[in-house]
């Protein structure tokens, strides 16, 4: 509680009789490693002998008593003070952002808000600093803060960004942009449940956070327990933020013109007697007098702005005040920490002095935050536990006859995805472009678009099941968030369009492989592929999408599936539905094409990787290894040429390339819901087994990797290599050289 004199550095002799650096032999014993202490604090024996939040309360009873803002002071000084003890301890890591906003978080805790989310990664330590005072962190042997110390941004330690291993933490964060889906998709899944988020005005410039609210709020007027909080601190990474030069009106008035009734502000400068200049100051600075007067107005706007959002208005707290408050330094420059800003350095030095407590302090907030919420978030917060999902029975499964009538596969896996809503009511199903324009119309017409206007043609009225904002990072946020909160969800999605979506989509799934609780998988559908989109031309070929999850794979926890038929699709999402921990993308055409697998084949192609379609013998043997349900076409054509020259041929469709890396490939053994299913050496050998192989897709050629890979014919590989308006599928596959002749010419040079 150390007072500061001038605006960007300390005055740490003023104040060496106020908080002398002492050893304390009788300090708790979680405050081992703590370098400073205080040898005593003013006004403690007033406002510091009983903790504020009393035995067996889950929260402070008055956000107005003296009493509890004098102890959310400390907390916040607590939380500074451990962020950067940390971060310097080594010289990396960002405390600046988070310092900015330590009150407001002491105070969300205070009142008993636990559920905390975040859209900024570096304020990752202090977070970590948040769930180590509640003692979260003991369950990954984290006990003092010694060991906290020595695990930050080690490995099985507490990495540089927020991820899905941390006990106490509810959301991974890491780009931009993101924090506010993780918010919302528990608000909806937890009604009566607060979720604030906070959003640092560097990240405000995301052109995500504000549509995927308006579009949520629309579609879920009701589910306004999300509270997010504006760290309005007037930095960037390494600038000015872009909102900087805006007034306290202008910040209102966006916030009002983007839907929110109730737009709550408090602005430091309005509490600073330290003379600070410009318009955005540091709270450490004010006297003690005013700076528990500050603390007094975030702890009453915090419990405002709760009670509102947990009353049915969306409502946002804005909370201005310098960026780096109470640490090191001030503005952009607070943001990072180098190597040389190490412990021994006299402003890490003067800083932690600064805020240093005595131990009788650290005690009371130790015991505050531990019964906040009802105990350490680790055992509290709501991703700590399985949210129960309805049991859905037996799936509506359609078996067509192999080489019968053409069939659409997205329609057929459409129909199960309408029975899997209609037994799930939490179940939704994302889509930018619409369900229609993909062959999955159905899906509309059994679980309706969410909108508030009823309207029968299209399908949709208030209570539907099918989100579509249009906007593939609201689609894939509130999708990947609310599997990752538990719940079962499919984001569909164009091939071409869904680039926008997958960095959210990337953040959950490599969450869910270090995540320590099972949870649904989060499914994709890709539909529309390049090769059926010729007259739209290159805007709507992206299979380079592709290139995404062929590096995933190797994560451990990623499946891109290609079904073969409509047969395979279902087999495709039957397995899905029943994985957990795993990003499940499904990609498959919106054309009527022929069936080829039975169901059983379907799920023989999951476990092991690939199915034979077709094996004719001849003098030599050509195997092509096919990925994608339209490429099969010329492949066959290419087939009947080759037989005829006295050649056998195998068709082999890749379904499940993952299952056909060899398990050293893979980084399985390092997920929490570890899978080691890979397909052995010697059914390899007999599957892709010949004397020539080609791999052909539609896609990019890395997903054919594993097959490269273990393959030790002459090979060769076919793939996209850009797009063009055409006439038709089989026109943009010639210009991608994706043809039977070309098969053909290719597979008799690798024969030689």
């Amino acid at each position: 509680m150390g007072l500061r004199s001038e605006h960007c550095s300390f005055d740490a002799k003023r104040y060496l009789d106020m908080t002398a650096v002492t050893s304390k032999p009788k300090a708790p014993a979680f405050c081992e490693g703590v370098q400073h202490f205080a040898e005593a604090l003013p006004d403690f024996e007033t406002y510091g002998q009983t903790p504020a939040i009393a035995p067996g309360a889950t929260a402070i009873s008055d956000p107005k008593d003296p009493t509890a803002a004098y102890q959310t002071l400390l907390a916040a000084d607590a939380l500074r003070y451990l962020t950067l003890q940390m971060t310097a301890s080594k010289q990396s890591g960002h405390p600046g952002g988070f310092a900015s906003i330590a009150d407001t978080i002491a105070a969300l805790v205070m009142l008993g808000h636990k559920n905390l989310i975040t859209e900024v990664g570096h304020h990752a330590p202090g977070f970590y600093s948040t769930v180590f005072l509640d003692r979260s962190l003991e369950a990954m042997g984290i006990n003092t803060v010694q060991e906290l110390c020595d695990r930050f941004r080690e490995t099985h330690g507490l990495l540089g960004h927020l991820s899905g291993q941390i006990p106490g933490l509810l959301n991974p964060a890491g780009p931009l942009g993101q924090g506010q889906h993780f918010a919302m998709a528990g608000a909806k899944l937890h009604p009566g449940v607060l979720f604030p988020v906070t959003i640092g005005d560097g990240g405000l410039g995301e052109p995500y956070i504000m549509s995927s609210i308006g579009h949520f709020h629309t579609a879920y007027p009701n589910a306004t327990n999300f509270l997010p909080i504006l760290v309005w601190n007037g930095y960037s990474q390494e600038h000015h933020s872009m909102v900087a030069t805006q007034s306290n009106e202008a910040m209102v008035a966006y916030w009002r013109g983007n839907g929110f009734g109730n737009v709550i502000l408090v602005d430091a400068k309005d509490f600073d007697d330290a003379n600070q200049p410009g318009a955005y100051v540091d709270s450490t600075a004010f006297s003690l007098g005013q700076r528990l007067a500050f603390t007094q107005a975030v702890l009453t706007a915090t419990d405002q702005a709760a009670q509102s959002a947990l009353g049915g208005t969306l409502t946002v707290l804005i909370v201005k005040q310098l960026k780096g408050a109470g640490v090191h330094k001030r503005g952009a420059q607070s943001h990072n920490l180098y190597p040389g800003d190490s412990l021994d350095k006299d402003y890490i030095v003067a800083a932690l002095t600064a805020r240093a407590l005595t131990p009788a302090a650290w005690d009371l907030v130790r015991t505050n935050f531990e019964r906040a919420m009802g105990g350490p978030n680790a055992t509290t917060a709501v991703t700590e536990s399985v949210l129960p999902v309805p049991d859905l029975g037996d799936l509506p499964l359609q078996e067509f006859p192999v080489g019968g009538d053409k069939q659409v596969a997205t329609t057929a896996m459409g129909a199960i995805v309408g029975y899997v809503g209609q037994q799930d009511p939490q179940f939704i199903v994302t889509n930018a472009d619409g369900n229609a324009a993909s062959g999955i119309n159905n899906i509309n017409q059994a679980l309706k678009i969410i909108h508030p206007t009823v309207d029968d043609t299209y399908f949709q009225g208030p209570q539907g099941q099918v989100y579509e904002p249009l906007s593939e990072d609201a689609c894939a946020g509130l999708a990947a968030a609310q599997a990752l909160f538990g719940a079962r969800t499919l984001w569909c999605s164009y091939e071409s369009f869904a680039i926008n979506g997958l960095p959210i989509w990337q953040t959950v799934t490599q969450a869910m492989a270090e995540l320590r609780r099972p949870t649904p998988a989060t499914v994709t559908l890709f539909t529309a592929g390049a090769l059926e989109q010729g007259r739209n031309g290159w805007t709507h070929q992206r299979p380079e999408i592709e290139n995404y999850f062929a590096a995933m794979m190797r994560n451990g926890n990623v499946y891109p599936l290609f079904p073969t038929d409509a047969n395979s699709i279902q087999a495709c999402y039957e397995w899905a539905l029943g994985q957990r921990n795993k990003g499940v993308t499904i990609t498959a055409s919106k054309s009527p094409l022929p069936v080829r697998t039975t169901m059983a084949q379907g799920r023989m192609a999951i476990a092991q990787g690939a199915i034979s379609l077709h094996h004719s013998t001849g003098s030599q043997t050509v195997v092509f290894a096919v990925i994608g349900d339209m490429t099969l076409l010329p492949v066959f054509e290419a087939a009947t040429q080759l037989e005829a020259q006295g050649l056998g041929v195998k068709i082999l469709s890749v379904v499940n390339p993952r299952v056909l890396y060899r398990p050293t490939d893979v980084a399985w053994d390092a997920c929490a819901e570890a899978d080691d299913t890979f397909l052995d050496d010697a059914t390899f050998a007999d599957l892709f087994g010949g004397d020539a192989l080609l791999g052909v897709t539609g896609g990019s050629a890395a997903m054919l990797e594993p097959i490269v890979l273990r393959s030790t014919a002459p090979r060769d590989v076919f793939a996209w290599k850009r797009g063009e308006t055409t006439a038709s599928a089989g026109q943009l596959m010639a210009l991608n050289g994706l043809t039977a002749d070309n098969f053909v010419a290719r597979a008799q040079a690798l024969l030689g």
